[in-house]
């Protein structure tokens, strides 16, 4: 694709990289048969093409409006189209760029803006967010119909933390609103990962470590978003020196910020280095499982008889489009020896996206009964994800048990055989 980028962003970091994206698109058009958005409102605009020929006449000097925007903020980011896409075109960062230069012609309206500033001055905060939803718990049957989907009853409580002290040892993300909306994910992977010999360290043995940065990063706040990218570096930096071999994460969401923050902070000449060294040591906890299997699968076997169940994965967007790990832990769960359900259109985004069930809560409830539709219908006994935010999402409108497939692990264990 040719461009002409505007004067103002054609000489900058983020001219130079839209440039760059821009130039690999060949208008083919394969991204929109896989793009959520464009499949429920048939709109060229709601579709990758479409917003990218938006971003780029921004970016060559048109002037962005209301209606640019609304298209941009319809985006789930799923990055299903990269998936598709055979030119490589990294279209997620290119719709960053594309976002804060449109933000910064239209702004937001107070109501909106008022918004946006209340989820990043709540989410990220595991203390804030947690004290919350417990209020909203207890509040729950006075609360309106949308809002009490949104609020969740309170969740199954963790499992002890293992107390061995094993030679190898691994970090773990604990997140900000996985620790109150699912407790047990974490401790699920510390449980399953001590009976193979490796003690996974959490706070307050990390101190520091928090939000990952993706609500703030994604709601165009993204200076704010560095500051708790690099917060978590300071936390995890000298337990890396010590020797923890990986920075394990549960919420795919979360794990695909953390492998980019090489990316988001390669021009940051004080963390740099560290950044790059932690996007290399971070890694979904299916990466760990799938290196230890032979191990899992000895410690399964005398619980043969409690495989049986029917399960439906529902992979998250993160997973199989983000970290480029479409398969895996479906082939890794079949591997072990669980009977997984058929899914139709497994690509399509659920719907959650990070805060997208928030602000745009019409488009990804038309998404969520749709992705029910396919995860029920093989008739399985729960589903499992891999993500946070879709399993709270998807909990919300079904009536099956929906968890991290961590935690399906651990109780397979740990139920007598």
């Amino acid at each position: 694709m040719e461009t002409r980028l505007a004067a103002v962003i054609k000489n900058t970091p983020q001219g130079a990289e839209a440039e760059s994206i821009l130039r690999k698109c060949v208008h083919c058009g394969f991204c929109t048969a896989t793009c959520p958005t464009y499949q429920l409102l048939g709109d060229e605009l709601d579709g990758p093409r479409g917003r990218i020929y938006l971003i780029k006449q921004v970016l060559e000097g048109a002037p962005a409006t209301a209606k640019t925007q609304l298209h941009l903020d319809r985006c789930l980011t799923c990055r299903s189209c990269e998936t598709t896409c055979p030119s490589g075109v990294h279209y997620s960062r290119l719709l960053d760029i594309g976002r804060a230069e449109v933000e910064k012609q239209v702004g937001r309206t107070p109501a909106d803006a008022l918004g946006r500033v209340a989820l990043r001055s709540v989410v990220p905060f595991a203390g804030v967010f947690g004290s919350l939803l417990k209020l909203g718990q207890l509040a729950r049957p006075l609360l309106p119909a949308a809002l009490k989907q949104k609020v969740q009853p309170r969740a199954a409580s963790a499992k002890p933390w293992p107390k061995n002290n094993h030679p190898r040892k691994m970090l773990v993300l604990e997140g900000c609103a996985q620790p109150s909306l699912s407790p047990a994910t974490n401790a699920a992977a510390a449980r399953v990962l001590d009976r193979l010999g490796i003690t996974l360290l959490r706070a307050p043995d990390v101190r520091g470590a928090g939000c990952c940065g993706a609500l703030s990063f994604h709601l165009n706040a993204q200076g704010e978003a560095l500051d708790f990218m690099r917060r978590n570096i300071d936390a995890w930096w000298p337990h890396l020196e010590a020797g923890a071999e990986q920075i394990v994460i549960t919420a795919s969401g979360c794990g695909v910020m953390v492998k980019d923050y090489e990316h988001a902070l390669q021009h940051d000449s004080a963390y740099a280095d560290k950044a790059q060294r932690v996007s290399e040591l971070a890694c979904d906890i299916s990466d760990v499982i799938a290196a230890e299997s032979a191990g899992l699968q000895s410690l399964l076997a005398p619980h043969a008889s409690r495989l049986n169940n029917k399960i439906a994965f529902h992979a998250p967007c993160t997973l199989q489009h983000g970290m480029k790990k479409k398969g895996a832990v479906e082939a890794l769960l079949t591997e072990l020896g669980f009977e997984l359900t058929p899914i139709a259109d497994a690509h399509l985004c659920c719907g959650s996206a990070g805060t997208y069930s928030i602000l745009q809560a019409e488009l990804a409830q038309q998404l969520r009964a749709n992705k029910i539709a396919a995860l029920e219908s093989g008739m399985p006994h729960e589903i499992v994800t891999a993500n946070i935010g879709c399993q709270s999402h998807l909990q919300a409108a079904t009536e099956l048990p929906v968890r991290h497939w961590i935690e399906l692990l651990d109780d397979t264990m740990t139920t007598p055989a």
